[in-house]
């Protein structure tokens, strides 16, 4: 089944100049908001205090989130055990904001803050109609310090010279290039929308960060697979026109495969709870903009990197040198 014609004749190359200018502004404003903004980094990086609740009746996990909500706990991360069985995420600072919502003091100390915390999740609860037996709170450190920050950063440029070169190897540096900046592209795009939008961004919505750099490989991977097999064909072809009748071949298997993973990601988002919301989000965004660039940024970095059909070809080995050889 194919949505698009195979054989069809659409100029995307066309419009390369407009695509890429617009990719480069979306990009400069992603980064311009991550140097301003930054992100809103979840219990994940900051760490926060953590309070078991167990209900008296069975209670849905979005009741206890609103009362949370309504009770001044901002961002509170609420995890289902059971129908009764809960555990609650607080930030570093939610102590404070509970006791200026409840009008209450403070505590300094650990235990003190321990005890105000639990305390004014118990009345939260209570108010609204949902008491529960609340466990003293603990406080949980980050679980992204700053030396696994610092390892997954040199992880994931290692990651990317290594692509670069395989794709080299098994390609032309040329498609190496252009691979690793749609790459950036994707990635930069995807974070520059949560650093704008100001959705939390924990370890779920990173793993989806991730998998958004292996879905934007794959499908650049794909077309480059038929510019080169176009390229290696072709006669009399310009660059341009192999380039741009690749994306035409191409079109049909991005666009439905994209389709298939976004039905799955839209499903995770409204019955995968909570938890996934920031995991779908990132997953969405990022098949969107793998789908777009796919199409209009990869092949035009080929263009302006000037591959040609010599660059693809066997080389023709040296006979003077072959001649001296025994």
């Amino acid at each position: 089944m194919e949505f698009f014609n195979p054989n069809s004749n659409v100029n995307f190359m066309g419009i390369r100049r407009y695509t890429v200018a617009i990719s480069v502004i979306l990009m400069i404003a992603s980064i311009v908001s991550l140097a301003t903004r930054g992100l809103n980094f979840g219990l994940d990086f900051t760490g926060g205090s953590l309070v078991e609740v167990t209900f008296a009746q069975p209670t849905e996990q979005h009741d206890v989130s609103a009362a949370l909500e309504k009770a001044g706990f901002k961002g509170a991360v609420v995890q289902r055990f059971d129908t009764r069985n809960y555990s609650i995420r607080l930030g570093p600072n939610e102590g404070a904001d509970a006791g200026k919502v409840h009008g209450a003091v403070t505590e300094s100390s650990i235990d003190a803050r321990s005890a105000a915390i639990t305390h004014h999740v118990e009345q939260a609860l209570v108010a609204s109609g949902h008491p529960a037996q609340v466990k003293p709170s603990v406080y949980v450190g980050p679980q992204v310090g700053k030396e696994l920050a610092t390892n997954g950063i040199v992880a994931v440029f290692m990651v990317l010279a290594g692509i670069m070169i395989y794709i080299a190897i098994r390609f032309e540096w040329r498609f190496a290039a252009a691979t690793v900046l749609t790459e950036f592209h994707d990635v930069i795009l995807t974070v520059g929308f949560f650093s704008m939008t100001g959705i939390e961004f924990d370890l779920t919505v990173l793993a989806a960060i991730l998998a958004v750099d292996g879905y934007s490989v794959n499908d650049t991977i794909v077309v480059f697979d038929r510019v080169r097999e176009l390229f290696r064909s072709s006669r009399k072809e310009a660059p341009l026109e192999i380039l741009n009748r690749a994306v035409n071949n191409t079109l049909s298997r991005t666009i439905m495969t994209s389709l298939a993973t976004m039905v799955s990601v839209v499903a995770l988002f409204f019955f995968g709870g909570s938890t996934l919301h920031g995991f779908s989000v990132a997953l969405m965004v990022g098949i969107v903009v793998g789908t777009l660039s796919s199409i209009f940024f990869a092949c035009p970095m080929l263009n302006i990197f000037g591959v040609s059909k010599q660059d693809l070809m066997p080389k023709a080995r040296d006979d003077a040198e072959l001649a001296r050889r025994p």
